[in-house]
């Protein structure tokens, strides 16, 4: 009955669990073969398990006393404990079964077999030489302590052992300044390095000024915690902290991380310099503006070769007011948008700036030389983040997202294509989420998620991405192989990548689907067999001579240098943007000048092509 009622419930049996290797090893465990005798009782009630760090030491007899090797000194050994993080390290299978069996402090003596030891079939450890692994053994084993481990390193030579949890997330990275109070002391308790009193020792993070195992553990760590990181020798490097770390085999360092100071590096290459001198409100990066939003912030522009001169600051230069701006549409310098989009809330950063991040490629103040590098010390008051359309109706989603539109379309007649290009694939990205109610919304929403796809893609058309032009231009031909404006956008692209059959093709189609655009289409048509020709020209003036010696003739290529003539014409900082507007006529389009086929521009020029192979000289046969 049972059975009966499972099955009309739909019970559907889990699949087992494919058992670990450990569990494999475990069955080769008989009644007889692992036997275990209290020698001094623990403490406590609980007991080691997978994930637990277990120190100890361990000392192996013969039945008759003989010692074969220990750890402990009192029986000969160097008194290093062994450590061993359960179900990850590799250890024998007596002591695998046995040891989550104790107490702390707890002293027990396990009988085994061979096959339990270094006689087991196939055993994960190495015995020592001269070991008698055939014999059964006493394995006397003193639990001196565990606990949960945070493997650091996967060799185990990193581990740490969390005293008190710190607060928040956030750990320490490259280039990070930390500040730490830490103690070193070897496994047998020498003390290397004493606590220091006063102030907490300072280091900048990924200099090597502290050894690499001490920071791979305080880079796990947050604010405020306490640990205790375990290094291994081949993770104890020289460095200021401990100049000499030869003869130590293992080091236990004592760490209160007391503060670290966010420092990033914005670009990677030590140029762009974000350094937090004030901590904001809240966590990072969840509450930092990371988002397109409105922000207030307070600044103070500084040249850094000029001895910090103060060129603007809105406390004294703009009556006390903040600077207002909306992030995503080049209002401000790049690097200065970058750095404020990761700060807090009532954060202060210092900001250094390289010039190409600063002002050279922005408004310049009168009072900032060029190619200056710049300082900024910001102070973001707060933000607000750009309207939720959920719960807004049809027609209010549609008139924020003509705004949102708007504002890329103003950006890309400023030639800020990729600042255009984010603000309508943001649109894009937040259309996934509009249902329209009828066929009327349904057309007005189709219609613009097209203009959107076609922004996009003129976008990628000035950035010289042709191929992805034409991908974002399918969008809209896939559901609707006839439209003329997406079939022109796809045109141009072909043409610009040198595609010309499949340009010729999409200008033809576009005077089947619509008779009135049959002008546009013929301006196209006559630009691409211009573009055409001026490609066939450039090509054959490029291999001149190249080809057309006698046999046995010597061409004497790189007599002279063949100028390469192809370099694309840059559009004028002036002329209008191709982005699609509701008042746009494609003709505007077919007239402005576009950037010149680069069909060959991978050829290299006579010199160049053969001087990459190896040969100044080539003789044509």
């Amino acid at each position: 009955m049972a059975i009966e009622e499972e099955a009309e419930q739909g019970f559907i049996p889990q699949k087992k669990k494919s058992p670990s290797d450990e569990d494999k090893r475990k069955k080769k465990i008989v009644p007889g073969s692992l036997m275990k005798a209290l020698m001094r009782p623990g403490w406590g009630d609980s007991r080691p398990s997978d994930g637990d760090q277990v120190i100890y030491h361990c000392t192996i007899r013969t039945l008759d006393g003989v010692v074969v090797e220990s750890t402990n000194a009192n029986n000969g050994g160097k008194g290093m404990p062994i450590r061993n993080v359960l179900g990850k390290s590799k250890m024998l299978l007596g002591l695998l079964e046995g040891i989550p069996t104790m107490l702390k402090g707890e002293i027990a003596m396990f009988k085994m077999k061979p096959q339990l030891h270094y006689g087991e079939d196939d055993c994960p450890i190495t015995a020592p030489t001269g070991f008698p692994k055939e014999d059964e053994l006493h394995f006397e084993i003193e639990m001196i302590d565990f606990f949960k481990a945070k493997v650091i390193s996967d060799d185990l030579g990193v581990i740490k052992k969390v005293i008190t949890e710190g607060k928040g997330w956030e750990s320490p990275r490259e280039p990070y300044e930390v500040k730490a109070w830490i103690s070193a002391k070897t496994f047998d308790g020498k003390e290397i390095i004493s606590r220091t009193q006063r102030e907490p020792f300072f280091f900048t993070f990924g200099k090597s000024e502290v050894p690499k195992g001490l920071e791979m553990g305080i880079g796990t760590m947050a604010r405020e915690e306490k640990a205790v990181i375990y290094v291994t020798s081949q993770y104890l490097t020289q460095s200021p902290f401990i100049p000499e770390v030869e003869g130590y085999e293992e080091v236990y360092f004592d760490v209160e991380l007391a503060h670290f100071v966010q420092v990033r590096d914005m670009l990677g290459d030590g140029r762009l310099i974000k350094r937090r001198i004030q901590d904001g409100k809240g966590e990072f990066p969840m509450d930092c503006p990371l988002h397109d939003s409105l922000l207030r912030v307070h600044y103070k522009g500084m040249l850094l070769n000029e001895e910090n001169r103060v060129f603007y600051d809105t406390r004294s230069d703009n009556n006390g007011e903040p600077l207002e701006f909306s992030s995503g549409e080049g209002l401000v310098p790049e690097g200065f948008e970058m750095c404020v989009r990761l700060m807090l809330p009532g954060e202060v950063a210092l900001v250094t700036c390289p010039p190409d991040y600063a002002y050279d490629k922005f408004p310049r103040p009168a009072n900032v030389p060029e190619g200056a590098h710049i300082q900024w010390e910001i102070e973001l008051l707060g933000f607000e983040m750009p309207k939720d359309w959920t719960g807004m109706n049809f027609q209010s989603i549609m008139d924020d997202a003509e705004k949102i539109r708007s504002t890329g379309n103003r950006l890309f007649k400023e030639g800020k294509y990729e600042l255009a290009k984010a603000k309508y694939d943001k649109v894009l990205r937040e259309f996934n989420h509009v249902n329209p109610q009828d066929d009327e919304e349904g057309k007005v929403f189709v219609d613009t998620r097209n203009l959107l796809h076609l922004n996009v893609a003129a976008c990628y058309l000035k950035m010289g991405e042709c191929k992805k032009s034409i991908e974002t231009c399918n969008k809209v031909l896939d559901v609707n192989p006839a439209h003329v404006k997406a079939l022109y956008r796809r045109g141009m692209a072909y043409m610009e990548g040198g595609d010309f059959e499949e340009a010729k093709s999409d200008f033809q189609n576009m005077i089947k689907a619509d008779k009135s655009s049959e002008p546009d289409a013929r301006a196209a048509l006559l630009k691409l067999k211009q573009k055409e020709q001026e490609t066939k020209q450039k090509v054959q003036k490029q291999f001149r001579g190249l080809f057309d010696k006698k046999p046995g003739e010597i061409a004497d290529v790189g007599a002279e240098d063949i100028k390469d003539k192809t370099v694309a014409k840059e559009p004028n900082k002036g002329e209008e943007g191709e982005s699609d507007d509701n008042n746009s006529e494609d003709s505007n389009e077919v007239v402005e000048d576009v950037r010149q086929a680069r069909w060959f521009s991978f050829w290299p020029s006579g010199r160049k092509l053969f001087s990459s192979l190896g040969l100044e000289r080539c003789t044509i046969l």
